[in-house]
């Protein structure tokens, strides 16, 4: 029978719940690293049970965690065993050593950075948002880290070098960093095209590379943002999240800091499907995993009141790619509700009866094994919900 592994990422560590194909009961492992701040969790879909992770730290600074089995047993890839820190306490590893190129600023050679030693560099390093494996190779995995730049590892994490051809776009000083940093939080990989990759930055917008990273365009037209000098900008814009169905990777579903948007040409139109919604600021949307036109988003109250709307929370789908949206409410609280739902914390399985699931500010984590018909809390008071990934195994 089929698993399912939810990975999630709390401002104090990490867990893992797991259950069968019918998502009643749950296990829970975890904290796993507690008390550090874990962005983001995610499996390979290429081996079940290689999964990466993002481990911050106000100390130490940042760190990536890898697993052979599943979530059992971590190690900092590059670090042999038993010899994971200084003899100072602070964490060592090859993770820990990304190569920029320093060259799409200065024109100098590329230089490596260790996050941790205090040194200068022209692009400040402050954490990693988003690991994105590779869909067919499991030592492949791409990140996204703040300040925006986007990093490639073909050694399972060992080693990163940057794909500079984004900052090297000539757009990066008109970037600037959203409420929450200047962060690239979103990795979308083509299916269908292995050099097609999609990237978006807070707040500059969303970017496109067909050559493997090379080289990049920005992908914004037809975003409207009335909080920047110019509303209809090449770059600037605050893009909150996208998400993508595999059958249908020409088709992008953005949650923007207002509108959610819709594209049907790889990002490069993009239309308002907000539609009906009670208010179309949020940060999580994602698109059903056997309907392409299924997908969901948790309107929040106000940029300026990160919490869900009329203290309700209500995850909102559109079965019509946007514009007609329901609200989907059972088993979910009513009244006196005042959590947040942020960008990675929405996540699906692949099941035949799509599972829906997704984490709050508050520390719950929620369950729909019927495509958001009905709700039920996997687990509640956790620390707070960074980031939800699911995994489909069996």
């Amino acid at each position: 029978m089929s698993k399912v592994r939810v990975l999630v990422g709390t401002r104090k560590g990490a867990f893992m719940l797991t259950s069968d194909g019918k998502r009643e009961k749950w296990d829970v492992s975890g904290p796993h690293f507690s008390g550090w701040e874990m962005y983001h969790l995610k499996g390979s879909p290429a081996d079940p049970n290689r999964i990466y992770a993002s481990q911050t730290s106000g100390w130490f600074g940042q760190i990536i965690q890898r697993s052979d089995d599943g979530g059992k047993t971590w190690h900092q890839p590059g670090t042999p065993p038993g010899e994971t820190t200084t003899p100072d306490g602070t964490p060592k590893g090859e993770s820990n050593k990304f190569v920029y190129d320093t060259s799409a600023e200065t024109g100098a050679p590329m230089t490596t950075h260790q996050f941790y030693d205090g040194k200068p560099h022209p692009w400040e390093f402050k954490r990693v948002w988003h690991l994105e494996p590779s869909l067919t190779d499991p030592d492949t995995v791409y990140a996204g880290v703040e300040d925006a730049a986007i990093f490639k590892s073909t050694d399972g994490g060992k080693n990163w070098k940057e794909l500079s051809g984004l900052r090297g776009h000539g757009t990066g000083p008109k970037w600037q960093p959203g409420a929450g940093g200047m962060c690239l939080h979103t990795i979308i990989l083509d299916p269908k095209n292995p050099k097609r990759i999609w990237i978006a930055i807070s707040s500059a917008g969303a970017f496109r590379t067909d050559d493997a990273g090379k080289t990049w365009k920005p992908i914004n037209k037809g975003l409207r943002s009335q909080y920047i000098p110019d509303p209809d900008a090449e770059v600037g814009h605050c893009v909150h999240h996208i998400a993508m169905n595999p059958q249908r990777p020409g088709t992008l579903f953005m949650q923007k800091h207002w509108d959610v948007m819709r594209s049907d040409d790889a990002g490069d139109n993009w239309t308002e499907v907000s539609g009906n919604l009670p208010t179309d600021f949020g940060f999580a949307i994602d698109v059903h995993a056997h309907e392409p036109e299924t997908i969901y988003v948790v309107p929040i109250k106000s940029d300026g009141e990160h919490f869900v709307h009329e203290g309700k929370l209500r995850v909102f789908r559109s079965k019509t790619g946007g514009n007609e949206w329901t609200p989907l409410t059972k088993g979910l609280p009513q009244k006196d509700c005042y959590v947040n739902v942020l960008r990675d914390a929405m996540s699906v399985d692949t099941l035949d009866k799509c599972g829906i699931y997704f984490g709050t500010s508050g520390g719950q984590v929620y369950c729909s094994a019927d495509a958001g018909d009905s709700w039920n809390p996997i687990v509640r008071d956790l620390p707070a919900v960074l980031s939800v990934e699911v995994q489909t195994l069996g």
